[in-house]
């Protein structure tokens, strides 16, 4: 008799448990899709505003106004018939797809006369970043990329972040660095 009411205590004490479990899993689930539909909610206003994409622009009063309206802006100036802009144009379409917090343009240099002269642009290809519509950075042909048309992304992606023009994800959870000294224990012995 004793033993059937111990088990009845085992499995009372188990099918609580595992309500708990899934109160807790389903708060955490939750959450979780909640954390997603935001996060394609953010994503869907990003690319209705043509963010995460590499956007040609062909008049230079629109190359302005998104330079000026947007927080953070990548701009190259380039010329159709240049190989190394064909180059830069690889390497931007990349960073638009990963960072869409950041809006990637391109305008040709012979549609922008007005820019090209105040910027002094005279070499190409031109990458220049803008955050809340100041100048960050120009980035002028590929001198400070490697000096060489074979540069990597991360060259460009470095630049850029240094500028503050792209940001990369924050993440949630902090790494908390433990030394095999430390002691989560306040009462530690050693103290004594």
């Amino acid at each position: 008799m004793r033993d059937l009411e111990l088990l009845s205590d085992d499995e009372a004490l188990f099918e609580e448990l595992e309500r708990e479990e899934d109160n807790d899993v389903a708060s955490m689930r939750e959450r979780r899709i909640k954390e997603i539909q935001d996060e394609l909610n953010r994503r869907q206003g990003r690319a209705e505003n043509n963010h995460g994409l590499y956007t040609d622009i062909t008049k230079e009063k629109e190359f302005m106004d998104i330079t000026t309206s947007e927080k953070y802006v990548v701009g190259h100036f380039y010329h159709k018939d240049f190989r190394r802009c064909k180059i830069m144009d690889t390497h931007l379409e990349s960073l638009a797809q990963k960072y869409y917090d950041t809006r990637f343009i391109k305008i040709e240099v012979q549609n922008a006369p007005f820019l090209v002269e105040k910027l002094q642009i005279k070499v190409l290809p031109c990458v220049m970043a803008w955050v809340n519509g100041y100048a960050q950075t120009k980035i002028v042909g590929f001198d400070d990329l490697g000096s060489t048309d074979s540069f990597q992304t991360a060259a460009l992606e470095l630049k850029l972040l240094h500028a503050g023009a792209i940001k990369k994800k924050e993440d949630d959870t902090q790494t908390v660095k433990k030394s095999i000294f430390q002691s989560n224990d306040t009462d530690s012995e050693l103290e004594d």
